[in-house]
């Protein structure tokens, strides 16, 4: 309904709650959670099928073998090659100040995490949460949907029906859940603020960019290597000029068919009698209020930035709401906001900056959970 009524990311959403369908048709045999039970891959199950309760032998299905790419972490760096692929890294390039913003908006990625702990320590049935499921759930608030299910799928792949389907969600949402924030936390004369044009950013520093960008991460975070590494191999067959037909193809057929196989097996996860719990919805709640936090992270940064930046310098503070790394929609929100009060202000290339920012952000996030946890 929300896909195809609402037009909420339905490129997704609409496989997922394909895949909710079809796990849940009794008998047809499509994916059965005995063989990844425990967080690992039993082959053997794979090999030799699956005993039923009535004693009866049934092969692997087709999902089974489609949900290998989401467990092996093949589906969400695949993606990541197309989304550099179609990402301009120039905002980002000629403003580095708005690698901050898209830093701070990561902020919500935390709160979630040690929220999700908290609760657990409440002793609530249903919501007693360890500290792989907790980081799981933190990282919806980086509103990256590829990222949540790399993570999850390694730290807490039971959860991960309900983390997909919240980052999903809460990313179609962005457009409703981010304004009233932005316009709470700032003054009319801050959304008025008007920001100089960018310069132009060469394409030598384009090619250099994610090639630098990976050996540092690689180098600080090894975990996150994965995922900020396909994303800057998408970024430099875009930027490069040289291999224009691999960077349509990561565009266009890869990221459709990765999309299509990543949708269905994620979305078969979600079998009822685990899915309709009071867990679930504890996740959804968390969700959206490390979604929240990541937003208002992002905008206080900038005003705090604000005070030591002289007059004519100063950032609009609504770009930092950019910095959650829904892309490119944060940043649309951002510009809509900011022709709310001036139309004739333009902040959509300078909210590209935290929005592309906040990508690399939540992939760091992620490398660091998985260090810690996985």
């Amino acid at each position: 309904y929300l896909g195809i009524g609402k037009g909420f990311e339905p490129l997704l959403l609409l496989p997922i709650a394909f895949g909710m369908l079809l796990t849940n048709l009794p008998g047809a045999g499509m994916f059965h959670s005995e063989i990844f039970e425990g967080g690992h891959i039993h082959w053997d199950l794979i090999k030799n099928g699956v005993t039923l309760s009535n004693g009866a032998n049934e092969a692997a299905g087709l999902i089974d073998i489609l949900y290998l790419g989401v467990k092996l972490g093949i589906y969400p760096c695949l993606i990541f090659i197309g989304v550099g692929a179609m990402t301009d890294f120039g905002p980002l390039i000629a403003n580095p100040k708005s690698l901050l913003l898209g830093a701070a908006a990561q902020l919500g990625i935390f709160i979630a995490y040690l929220g999700a702990l908290g609760l657990s320590k409440l002793g609530i049935p249903g919501l007693e949460f360890t500290q792989k499921m907790a980081a799981s759930i933190g990282i919806i608030g980086g509103a990256d949907g590829p990222t949540a299910i790399y993570v999850t799928s390694r730290l807490a792949s039971e959860l991960l029906g309900p983390i997909a389907i919240a980052a999903y969600s809460y990313m179609a949402l962005v457009p409703v859940i981010q304004p009233p924030i932005m316009r709470g936390l700032t003054t009319k004369k801050e959304r008025m603020i008007r920001m100089d044009a960018l310069r132009t950013v060469s394409k030598k520093e384009k090619i250099v960019f994610p090639i630098a960008v990976t050996a540092f991460v690689a180098l600080l975070v090894p975990s996150a290597a994965p995922l900020v590494g396909s994303l800057m191999l998408g970024n430099l067959f875009r930027e490069c000029g040289v291999v224009d037909r691999l960077s349509k193809t990561a565009q266009n057929e890869l990221m459709n068919i990765v999309v299509i196989f990543l949708g269905v097996s994620v979305g078969a996860t979600a079998k009822a009698e685990s899915f309709l719990s009071p867990m679930t919805l504890g996740i959804l709640a968390m969700g959206i209020v490390a979604f929240m936090c990541g937003t208002a992270g992002g905008v206080l940064l900038a005003k705090f930035m604000n005070i030591f930046l002289p007059e004519g310098k100063k950032i609009n503070p609504l770009i930092g709401s950019a910095g959650v790394s829904a892309v490119p929609m944060a940043a649309r929100v951002s510009q809509k906001e900011g022709q709310r009060e001036d139309p004739s202000n333009f902040l959509l290339m300078h909210a590209m900056g935290p929005n592309v920012a906040g990508v690399i952000g939540s992939a760091v996030a992620a490398g660091v959970f998985i260090a810690l946890f996985g």
